[in-house]
């Protein structure tokens, strides 16, 4: 049987022969200073219930030996309302105390208002324990309490200590892991893998803590009528559905990760190979800046070697012309020896004069 389906979860816990078990279970999730040692089951589990129609919520209200009550939840499927779900069940479980302590017969107004003001006086505190197969809160934590306190000094007050919310995701404890040291710790494993569990196959770390070893014999040998195995196998098949809901939602959120992790893999590349083209179109730019600065260089170098051959040349011509004029050529003579012009020729024999 799987304890995680609540029918089998309130025939478990829920039941007058196991309050053992049940006390273990809650002690599990209180703190030291809030331990109970005495229970009152208030709805205990009946199947006559079944027979009859009745049982349409399958929470466990208990009360302890201060008079403190108890909300007990085995949740499968998680809403987004079921944080505002949870405050409803502690409010109607608080509120229900007055409701409780009303009287018919009372109708004058003053005795009304001074039975409701003792009544207050009477008010127990109320606690809600969800215990849950599905993720609700975005952290590791598996285990948390909500309870009224002061919101700068984290302060609480006597007065208003009368709401505290246990949440428990089982889905989060990962076994093996760690060690299981805690109580909660061996619990949450029993509920995670009862269905697979015998007298002969419970982790010794599990069968140390005798309610345990109860609610596994226990499970073992559970007997379902014909509604109640109508109901079990019904939720059966719903929280198989739902796992497997689960399942294919995480394998596409995977698929669908490791698509971003490969898109965002080649974006990064693609960054990359744009920064290498950056940096080509860079050294390109660079290598065309010198590639004109030598071009510029060579033309200055040419022109500079074109001017020196131009005067070498006019002052090789000069001396011709000079040695030619001393020696008594004329002008046309020493024109076909150099290729000047006459006139070119003339002035130079002038400035030699």
């Amino acid at each position: 049987m799987n304890p995680k389906i609540d029918l089998i979860f309130k025939k478990l816990f829920g039941s007058e022969e196991n309050k053992d078990i049940l006390m273990s279970l809650i002690n599990s999730i209180l703190p030291d200073y809030q331990q109970i040692v005495e229970i009152t089951l208030k709805n205990p589990y009946n199947v006559s219930d079944y027979a009859e129609g009745k049982l349409s919520i399958l929470d466990i209200k208990a009360e302890d030996a201060h008079g403190v009550l108890y909300d007990i939840e085995m949740q499968i499927k998680g809403t987004v309302f079921y944080g505002r779900r949870t405050l409803y069940y502690w409010a109607k479980m608080f509120g229900s105390q007055l409701d409780s302590q009303k009287e018919e017969d009372i109708e004058e107004e003053e005795k009304k208002r001074k039975k409701l003001k003792d009544a207050y006086s009477e008010l127990k505190k109320c606690i809600v324990i969800s215990l849950m197969d599905f993720e609700f809160f975005k952290d590791e934590k598996y285990h948390r309490c909500y309870m009224l306190k002061d919101r700068e000094n984290n302060q609480t007050h006597k007065d208003l200590d009368y709401l505290d919310l246990y949440f428990v995701e089982l889905e989060k404890f990962e076994e093996g892991l760690k060690p299981i040291q805690t109580i909660l710790e061996r619990w949450i494993t029993f509920l995670n893998n009862a269905s697979r569990y015998t007298k002969s196959n419970l982790p010794p770390e599990l069968s140390e803590i005798k309610e345990i070893r109860k609610a596994s014999s226990k499970l073992e040998i559970m007997y379902l009528d014909k509604k109640e195995r109508q109901y079990y196998e019904a939720q059966q098949k719903f929280w198989l559905d739902q796992n497997s809901m689960i399942r294919e939602m995480q394998d596409k959120i995977q698929e669908l990760e490791s698509i971003q992790q490969k898109v965002e893999q080649e974006k990064q590349q693609m960054e990359l190979v744009n920064q290498q083209m950056e940096l080509v179109n860079q050294q390109m730019e660079l290598a065309l800046q010198k590639t004109e600065q030598a071009k510029q260089q060579a033309e200055q170098a040419k022109q500079q070697a074109e001017q020196a051959l131009s005067a070498s040349k006019e002052k090789r011509n000069l001396e011709i012309v000079k040695n030619a004029i001393k020696k008594g050529f004329d002008n046309a003579t020493i024109a076909d020896l150099t290729g000047l012009t006459v006139l070119e020729i003339q002035e130079i024999r002038i400035n030699q004069l």
